[in-house]
């Protein structure tokens, strides 16, 4: 498989299809994107909010989700502010997440049947985390969209002038609504 992509990509570089793709590192409209690593979105998202390439800056993780304050999103994000010029950021959720219901204990199963030793888990549960819990997903997308919202407004070093939304989106149509505070 990576040989095949290694040749593909040396025909795109040789070919010059990368000219095409051409913007600087600036997002054209001020906008930081957080979303689901979901493949359907990888296309769809930007062409269901008329997004083409150097409009936005897209941040992608499982479930569009903020756990930890001083997390790698949150640091995208405050490059995407401080050093990119976006205004505004998007927490865009998606109907039918495969984050949703995800069971902690099942994916720490799954990792033992890979060969990771119980021992490793064990150190992880003790030092890191509760490992069970931060494998675990959520329950309502509304919910968890408002929840990575408030991790983002909360930010102490994020300025107050930046806009942030919660969105979800549904994967199949691309059709976008705002998050839905009252169901949390």
């Amino acid at each position: 498989m990576i040989q095949e992509i290694l040749n593909y990509n040396k025909e795109f570089v040789e070919k010059k299809m990368y000219e095409e793709y051409h913007t600087d590192k600036y997002p054209n409209k001020r906008i930081a994107v957080l979303s689901c690593m979901d493949t359907r979105l990888t296309h769809l998202l930007p062409a269901a909010l008329g997004f083409k390439n150097g409009d936005v800056k897209i941040i992608k993780n499982a479930g569009a989700q903020i756990l930890h304050p001083y997390g790698s999103i949150m640091k995208s994000l405050l490059v995407a502010v401080y050093e990119l010029g976006v205004d505004t950021i998007l927490v865009i959720g998606h109907d039918d997440c495969g984050i949703q219901e995800l069971d902690g204990n099942v994916m720490i199963s799954h990792m033992l049947k890979r060969g990771i030793p119980q021992e490793e888990i064990d150190r992880f549960h003790v030092e890191e985390c509760n490992l069970e819990h931060w494998l675990s997903g959520f329950h309502n997308i509304d919910h968890s969209v408002c929840s990575t919202v408030r991790h983002i407004e909360a930010c102490t070093l994020l300025p107050k002038d930046v806009k942030v939304y919660g969105l979800i989106m549904d994967p199949i149509t691309g059709e976008v609504r705002m998050a839905d505070h009252s169901k949390e």
